[in-house]
């Protein structure tokens, strides 16, 4: 009877939102198609093909009349995303007419996960928005215009990314269809077929390989894995796999060995063929069976740029007896981790696993002895934690610090394992009991758990939820920064719930079920459970609906039954201290999310139908290919005039756009298709949706602000005298915040009561305190942490309703970020440089065969770099005002042998301090680092002088053309040189500099030689000539008068030709006149000659 009461409870407690929101259940439908394949009904892919197409030329080159590049060469993805949607009751082609008809369009956000390994790929937040486009099947049809009709978008890959999300919702016109996300694997090994894991897959889902069999964690690398694997299939070599997130999966039986080698130094109770342990990660996926570990190897060639991929199941650690495989949740320094557990002879050691790009190594851990034997001769060991022997006496709280005073029970403590979150840093040791701890030495009991319980795993949302497994299959929900757990199942609030999807008719519920896994899912719980219905067996991804199950039970708990007249009434118990809570003056996202979005919509038609046909379609997937072929060129080192990926594209059409538009609104566009340039752009002002972003990156000394707006209940006010004057308002409403390291952030909570309006508004600013700030590359070595927003009070009673059920209010964490962020540059400011370079040299100087993204610079001129600090998400650009060091790192006579220096010709060729006369170049400038090894710049140093002395390489620069030598520098230019900059830990950036000899200087040398040449013989003879002549006039002097010299001197030269009389006077001249003012100097020099 007190079920039933309970059932009716909710039904009367859910009528006022099933009344408003009479709303026709509706969901999207996302396929992939390959490109051949458009159009047909029933129809759908996987992921495989990684190669672009190249089969738009014929599409591409008849748009002479639109702002497309004739030159430019347009590929096309091998895929596009079909979309329809169906409702309750109606067939899914009429619902897709009707919303076509009523405005509604699709719109399809695709989002890439940052790669893994940030050595090789750009960490990035990449967003493309896309706009589907209506399209008609090919299916015979009677009707003039439709029969039946889907939408399609182009279905973008990405280079180094191997996980998309896809996220599907509406324009806001037609019916309402809440969002879908819907997971998407990089083209690659996927999950095809079980022969590309080298095994067979397996048709049928015997009942004996799921029924009543114990359910096992699913272990992968967060956010990174494309392809998850799941093992316990008894007594059988066989995995699940999916690369869909389980909506659908694969039963795969492998082909590996399965040797059993028990000894004794490894010994082993009993052999089995069952896979107990797997974990994926980005790239590789390893299982245990028995002692043995092997891994596989995707083939992912965006990800890899080569083919890697595993031929079979590598075995590794062949000589060693592990006895578990334990994951590591995120990745680190470019690479993700495993740890393989040993036992036998090998006890207390763990062999760490490392992956990067594919490649596998394991490093055995501790190097000297193990930890079994560290502890017994106490080898700087620090136990953190001894963990007491019997399970605390909590006698009926909720928590209990463990101090040491308190007393115990009768019931062993039997730890089984830990679980920690890096954000929060929360630590979990847990088996018949669940501890936890902030700070790895102050523990709590959490006395809730009962003790005759034991956990068999947990998972962890990492935005504050965990849920538990027990050996007995229970789930429990523990909301992180609270001391209280729930029961989810079996609780009375999940029989309430499964009345009602019984009611419902759900095909998600049988009477005979089995949970395989339970996982964390977009922050949302999800099961993997194998139904038996009419004796046919399936696995069926399920929602865990905590929300609907806790408020279940809090109804089912807190009702009373009040007599009126003649019936009883139903009223409830609310235990939420608040009936409205708003999130308000929320900033814009992309400065602190850094989602780097780009939007994209199809070409116009020019049909007035309005479908596109198959060409229109090709040049919506070339426009869409060549916008992310700008963004990836757009890493460069060097700035365009204008910060943005998409100026060059439209540079030269934008002032044709008005000719475009005419042509199209004419209808003589060509091919029928009109390509608005406003509709391929990079968007920066994204607004806030009033909820608190997934992440936050919080750069040096940044804020992030925001407030909470709580309506409470009535009569939550009093007045409280204060020092007997005054008198204060109150709110019994608290919002509390917990920081993760309060040693690195802080914040500043102020409070304000609106009594008119019987609400609280609480302004929250979290603030960086630039003291767990690490100078490093954009994006790389963040420090994790975290904030929690909490209501007093808000805990498992306060939920909001939607159109999606039930959702929790009054707890908000948020993962945060510290350090310098993804999508920050330095960039050398190519524009600026060339202008201020040609006043200050009083020349204009460039190649010879110019080109905009490498600028050459003249040996003999004085050379003034500039620098930009450039925010590719937010789109903000300006002159970097800080100091850096430059270096010269590589250098060669051309771009393809260009030769990377090391470590000690870099500072030969660089430092101040050289004394092997190998100095490329030099400044005036007499600021350097601290060691004085390097010379340190800034927007206002007084130039750089090239040098290239004798032991440098550029010093003897051979030219092989008429035209000036080249010589082409790899540049390092770096901020981290401990000044206070505009960016703070910006990456060094690497730029190639083309440095000249003035073809003018050159020219004139070679000319000059060449004449020397021919005319050395002959003056050769008249300078014998000459020295002749004058010997004979020296002689002549010697025995006459200085007075008749001249005229000896000119009857002598009389046969000479005009230039050497002139010479002759105005020597003659010039010693008559150095006779008249020094004859006694004179007369020594006759004596000597």
């Amino acid at each position: 009877m007190r079920a039933l009461w309970a059932l009716l409870a909710v039904l009367v407690a859910s009528w006022r939102l099933w009344a408003i929101q009479d709303i026709q259940e509706c969901t999207w439908q996302v396929v992939l198609n390959k490109f051949e394949r458009v159009g047909k009904n029933g129809m759908s892919d996987r992921f495989f093909d990684q190669e672009p197409l190249e089969t738009l030329d014929s599409v591409f080159t008849p748009l002479v009349d639109a702002p497309t590049d004739q030159g430019e060469k347009y590929l096309s993805f091998p895929y596009y995303l079909k979309i329809n949607y169906s409702c309750n009751g109606e067939s899914s082609e009429a619902q897709v007419r009707k919303g076509h008809l009523t405005g509604l369009k699709p719109m399809v956000l695709v989002t890439f996960q940052s790669p893994v390994n940030f050595h090789h790929w750009k960490i990035e937040q990449l967003q493309i928005q896309m706009e589907a486009a209506p399209f008609r099947d090919k299916e015979q049809c009677t009707a003039d215009e439709m029969c039946v009709m889907s939408w399609y978008t182009p279905m973008p890959i990405k280079n180094g990314s191997v996980v998309m999300r896809v996220d599907v919702s509406s324009n806001g016109l037609g019916p309402f269809i809440p969002n879908k996300r819907c997971p998407f694997p990089s083209p690659g090994r996927g999950v095809d077929s079980g022969r590309d894991f080298r095994g067979e897959e397996r048709s049928t889902l015997i009942p004996r390989y799921f029924m009543n069999v114990s359910s096992r964690p699913l272990w992968h690398t967060v956010d990174q894995a494309p392809v998850l694997i799941l093992g316990g299939i008894p007594d059988e070599k066989s995995v699940l796999l999916t690369d869909t997130s389980f909506t659908d999966s694969f039963l795969v039986e492998l082909n590996i060995d399965s040797c059993w080698v028990g000894s004794f130094y490894c010994p082993q109770a009993s052999f089995t063929a069952t896979i107990y342990d797997a974990i994926a990660t980005e790239s590789t996926l390893f299982i245990r069976q028995n002692q043995l570990v092997y891994y596989f190897t995707g083939t992912y060639l965006t990800l890899h740029e080569s083919n890697r991929g595993s031929g079979s199941w590598v075995r590794v650690l062949a000589n060693e007896c592990i006895k578990r495989l334990c994951p590591v949740h995120f990745h680190s320094n470019g690479s993700e981790y495993v740890m393989a557990l040993t036992t036998g002879k090998r006890e207390g050691y763990v062999h760490l696993g490392t992956i990067t790009d594919g490649h596998v190594s394991f490093k055995l851990l501790p190097k000297q002895r193990s930890v079994c034997e560290g502890i017994q001769v106490n080898d700087n060991l620090v136990i953190l934690y001894t963990i007491p022997e019997f399970i605390p006496d909590a006698r009926g709280l909720q928590f209990l610090m463990i101090l040491g005073t308190e007393s115990y029970t009768n019931f062993p403590m039997v730890p089984k394992g830990m679980f920690y979150n890096p954000y929060n840093n929360l630590l979990f040791i847990w088996g018949n009991f669940l501890l936890q701890s902030y700070n790895k030495e102050n523990f709590i009991y959490l006395a809730d758990f009962p003790k005759e319980q034991s956990i068999k795993y947990l998972v962890n949302s990492f935005h504050g939820d965990t849920a538990i497994v027990t050996e007995t299959e229970e789930i429990w929900y523990l909301l992180e920064g609270s001391y209280r757990m729930y029961k989810l199942f079996p609780s009375k609030g999940w029989e309430v719930y499964i009345s009602l999807q019984v009611m419902h008719q759900s095909s998600l519920y049988t009477s005979s079920e089995t949970m395989v896994t339970l996982f964390y899912e977009d922050r949302r719980l999800y099961q993997l459970v194998y139904l038996i219905d009419k004796k046919q067996g399936r696995l069926v991804k399920r929602l865990v609906p905590v929300e609907q199950l806790l408020m279940y039970e809090q109804l089912g708990n807190h009702y009373l039954l009040k007599r009126q007249g003649n019936h009883l009434t139903l009223s409830f118990t609310s235990f939420c201290p608040f009936t409205v809570m708003r999130l308000r003056d929320l900033p814009n996202p992309q400065i602190y999310t850094r989602q780097e979005r780009y939007q994209a919509r199809p070409p116009r038609v020019l049909e007035p139908s309005g479908f596109h046909d198959e060409n229109s379609l090709a040049v919506y997937q070339g426009l869409v290919y060549y916008l992310l072929y700008l963004h990836s060129k757009y890493h460069k080192p060097y700035a365009d005039p204008v910060h943005d990926p998409t100026w060059r594209w439209w540079k030269n059409k934008k002032l044709d756009q008005d000719y475009y538009f005419y042509l199209a609104s004419n209808l003589r566009s060509a091919s029928n298709v009109y390509i608005e340039m406003a509709s391929y752009e990079k968007i920066y002002d994204l607004k806030a949706e009033h909820e608190l972003p997934e992440r936050i990156f919080l750069d040096k000394g940044n804020s992030y602000a925001f407030s909470v707006f709580l309506t409470v209940r009535e009569h939550s006010f009093e007045f409280q005298p204060e020092l007997l004057t005054t008198l204060e308002l109150r709110s019994k409403v608290d919002l509390g915040v917990v920081l993760a390291d309060p040693g690195c952030i802080e914040v500043v909570v102020k409070q304000k009561v609106l009594i008119n309006r019987n609400s609280v508004l609480f302004w929250v600013t979290l603030n960086d305190k630039r003291s767990c700030f690490d100078q490093g590359i954009s994006g790389h070595h963040l420090m994790k942490t975290s904030m929690l927003v909490k209501v007093v009070g808000a805990v498992g009673h306060c939920f909001q309703n939607t159109h999606r059920g039930p959702r929790m209010q009054g707890n908000l964490m948020v993962p945060v970020f510290i350090g310098c962020p993804p999508g920050k540059r330095l960039a050398f400011d190519i524009t600026y440089t060339l202008e201020y370079n040609r006043l200050q040299n009083k020349h204009y100087f460039d190649c010879v065969h110019v080109d905009p993204e490498m600028p050459c610079f003249l040996f003999r001129d004085i050379f003034y770099p500039f620098f930009l600090i450039q925010d590719l998400v937010t789109g903000e650009s300006g002159s970097f005002q800080g100091s850096y060091v430059l270096t010269v790192v590589g250098g060669g006579p051309t771009m393809d042998t260009i030769k990377e220096y090391s470590e000690e010709e870099i500072y030969r060729f660089n430092s101040p301090l050289d004394k092997t006369n190998s100095l490329i170049w030099t400044t005036k400038n007499t600021t350097t680092t601290k060691d004085s090894a390097f010379n340190i710049m800034t927007h206002q140093s007084l130039g750089i002088e090239w040098l290239c002395l004798e032991n440098s390489p550029c010093h003897d620069t051979i030219p092989h053309t008429i035209f000036a030598p080249e010589f082409f520098f790899k540049v390092l230019v770096s901020n981290r040189c401990g000044q206070e900059t505009g960016l703070p830990g910006c990456p060094p950036v690497p730029v190639v500099w083309c440095l000249q000899v003035s073809s003018c200087v050159f020219i004139g040398l070679v000319t000059l030689y060449i004449i020397f040449c021919l005319l050395l013989p002959l003056m050769v003879k008249a300078c014998s000539a000459l020295r002749w002549k004058i010997n004979n006039i020296i002689t002549s002097e010697s025995y006459y008068p200085y007075t008749a010299s001249s005229r000896v001197f000119s009857g002598a030269s009389g046969t000479r030709s005009r230039g050497s009389s002139s010479v002759s006077s105005g020597v003659s001249s010039k010693v008559a006149e150095g006779n008249q003012e020094a004859p006694e100097e004179t007369s020594k020099k006759q004596s000597i000659t």
